[in-house]
Order: C-alpha cells, then sequence, then structure tokens
C-alpha cells in the first residue's frame, strides 16, 4: 500500500473497531444497571412478547393471592359472629328447658323470658351488625328490583336504570315508590308509599354530558338513579315517576371471589353464607318465648333446630375457608414457577455479562491507545521532507 497523509486507512479501521466496541461495551454497561438481558425488541423479541406476558401473569396472581386472603379473612369474621350466635343459643335452650320444668310459676317463667327475648333480638343484631367492607355476611341477601315503571322515569326521560343495594332495609316486594325531582333544589326524593316514609338525594344534581352517566344515591334509601344525558335538570318531576317495588329477601347471601387471573369459571370461587337470623335458623324461633311451660316446650324445639342449622352453616363455611386456603397456596406455587419462567427469559446472568463487560472495556482501551498511535503514523512520513 503506497504511504500518502491524504488517507490514514489504519486509522479507519482502529475508528471502527472502536465504535463497535464501545457500542458493545455500552449495551453490556445498560444491561447490567438493568438487570435485564432484553432491553428492548431487538435484543431478543420472542422471550421480550413471553416475558412480558409472564410479568403480567405473575403481577394478576399476586393480585389474586390478595384476594384470596381477603375472602379467608371475611370469613373468619363471618365464622366468628356464628360462634357467639352459638353462645346465645346454647343459653337460650338452657333458659327453654328452665322454664318447661314444674318447679316454676309464670311470674318466674316471665322473669327469665325477659332474657329469653333479649338473646333472641340480640341473635339478630349480631346477624345484622356482622359486615366485611359494608357488606352484612350474616343477614341474608335482598334482590329488589324495580317493576313497572312510570312513563317520567323511562330511559327517554334521561333514567339510564334503577339499582338497589343488597342491605336496604327501606322497600320490601310489592311496596309502591314514587319519585319527584326539585329543579329549584337540583335533589331527587324518593318516596315509599306503602310506608309514607321519604328519602332524598343531595342536591346539586345536573345533566351529565353526551356520553356519560350520573350516579345519583337517594340517602338511606338503599337506592341508586343512574342518568343519562337526556336528563333535563330545569324541570320538576312530581307525576309518573312511580314503580313497583319486585324480588324479596333471601336468607343466603352468594359471595364471588376472583381467585384466578381470567374470566374463565374456575377463576372464580363462589361461597354461600347462611342468615344468622333467628327466622332463618327455625321455624318460629323469632316468635318464641318461654313464658309458659308450652310455650317453652315449643322453644326447646325451635332452639335445638337452630343449633343444628347454625353447626351445618359453620361446617359449610370451615369447608370454604380451607377450600380458599388451598386455593391460596395453590397462588403462591403458581406464581413462584411463573417467576421462574420469567426470570429464565429476561433476567441477565451478572457473572457472564460482566465477563462480556470487562473484555469490551479492554477492547475500547486498546482500541484508544491503537488509533492514537494510527493517526501518529502519517507524522513519520514528516520526515521524508527534511
Amino acid at each position: 500500500m503506497a504511504l500518502n497523509v491524504i488517507s490514514n486507512f489504519a486509522a479507519n479501521v482502529a475508528h471502527r473497531h472502536l465504535q463497535q466496541s464501545d457500542a458493545e461495551a455500552t449495551s453490556s454497561l445498560a444491561k447490567l444497571s438493568a438487570g435485564t438481558r432484553v432491553l428492548s425488541a431487538k435484543d431478543d423479541a420472542a422471550s421480550l412478547a413471553i416475558g412480558s406476558r409472564l410479568r403480567a401473569e405473575v403481577s394478576a396472581l399476586r393480585q389474586a393471592s390478595v384476594n384470596a386472603g381477603q375472602a379467608i379473612s371475611m370469613l373468619q369474621i363471618a365464622d366468628g359472629a356464628m360462634a357467639r350466635v352459638d353462645d346465645i343459643l346454647v343459653r337460650m335452650k338452657t333458659l327453654a328447658v328452665q322454664a318447661s320444668s314444674g318447679q316454676l310459676s309464670d311470674t318466674e317463667r316471665g322473669m327469665l323470658n325477659q332474657e329469653y327475648t333479649s338473646l333472641r333480638a340480640e341473635v339478630d343484631r349480631i346477624a345484622d351488625d356482622t359486615e366485611f367492607n359494608g357488606t352484612k355476611l350474616l343477614a341474608g341477601s335482598n334482590t329488589f328490583g324495580a317493576g313497572t315503571i312510570g312513563t317520567a322515569i323511562e330511559v327517554a326521560d334521561g333514567f339510564e336504570q334503577i339499582t338497589f343495594s343488597n342491605d336496604t332495609g327501606a322497600f320490601t316486594s310489592g311496596n309502591a315508590v314514587s319519585i319527584t325531582y326539585d329543579a329549584t333544589a337540583d335533589q331527587f326524593t324518593v318516596t315509599n308509599d306503602s310506608t309514607g316514609v321519604s328519602y332524598t338525594s343531595d342536591g346539586g344534581i345536573s345533566a351529565p354530558n353526551a356520553g356519560s352517566f350520573q350516579q345519583v344515591i337517594i340517602n338511606g334509601a338503599g337506592i341508586s338513579i343512574t342518568l343519562n344525558s337526556l336528563f333535563d335538570d330545569t324541570t320538576d318531576i312530581t307525576a309518573g315517576g312511580t314503580f313497583t317495588v319486585t324480588g324479596g329477601t333471601s336468607n343466603t347471601l352468594d359471595l364471588e371471589f376472583k381467585i384466578g387471573t381470567g374470566t374463565d369459571t374456575p377463576d372464580d370461587v363462589t361461597i354461600q353464607l347462611v342468615s344468622a337470623k333467628a327466622q332463618a335458623l327455625a321455624v318460629g324461633l323469632d316468635t318464641s318465648s318461654v313464658d309458659t311451660k308450652a310455650n317453652a316446650d315449643t322453644a326447646i324445639g325451635a332452639v335445638n333446630t337452630a343449633i343444628d342449622n347454625l353447626a351445618i352453616a359453620r361446617a359449610q363455611l370451615g369447608a370454604a375457608q380451607n377450600r380458599l386456603e388451598f386455593a391460596s397456596a395453590n397462588i403462591a406455587t403458581t406464581m413462584e414457577n411463573t417467576e421462574a419462567s420469567r426470570s429464565a427469559l429476561m433476567d441477565l446472568d451478572i457473572a457472564a455479562e460482566m465477563t462480556r463487560f470487562t473484555s469490551k472495556q479492554i477492547l475500547v482501551q486498546s482500541g484508544v491507545s491503537m488509533l492514537a498511535q494510527a493517526n501518529q503514523m502519517p507524522q513519520n512520513l514528516l520526515r521524508l521532507f527534511q
């Protein structure tokens, strides 16, 4: 090759290799700092796609594990309340057996009946007061709905739907209900025409924008009204806003827990909680008394039935708790194995990458040195001019 000062071939070659070594060293440094071997799709597109799905799965499994844990906590609250109800039923049976004995007069039975009826009321209070995050666990459920709708509260008038909460106690099946709207106060009033009791929403209601909805809560009634953009908030509703309550009360409450990451049937577990109210535990228990020997004998049979039914309900509850605990353990195992699979695809082998990085560092340093030497080579040609 001819010697010249115009083109420095050695410097160009050294520069090219230096650029390549620097790029590889930079890539290794980025992977080491991030702890992953796939920084972008160009590194490994297939692994990136699979790893992203596995990462989403692990995140969803973590939440499913939380769901299972909270479900177990919810059932523990219900079981604890049932245990107290069982204690009360045992005391009620003791009182009934005592009152049915002939050595007592009706006067003493009346004294016993005061405690008996108080305990009976406490059973219902515990059932109504046992809740988790606002859901009453041992009070059964309500399946109320709005039946025949009046002409002033249709979808064309801006009423998208009327829904009842699960624990409403303001209505029973067959109640006639009227809805009015005061455009001045911007609030709704819902009246149970069968009982004469009215409930009002907060003021300041306005029509939602097109394509949007607004939910209006009727305070104390357990009813919410969903409005659409057709609602006219400037016009009063004084007539035609009526409907009849349909449905009724059930002695069971179905709770559905998401313990999977999909939408298939195995991803959900449905658990049924039985009401612990007196009328649900045994026929006649809610009206039983021990004020006479005959009533005390009847009460003994009702309490015995209630104790048996409560034991069955607690057994079902315990079975559900054990099922959820095994499901939670399975989620933990699945999460561990899924995370291991994701790690094998995405996580960086630090030792191997550090070795590569050290090698590239040496090449970068050598490249810089050789580029400096190559840039000095044309200087040697100047001596020919001396």
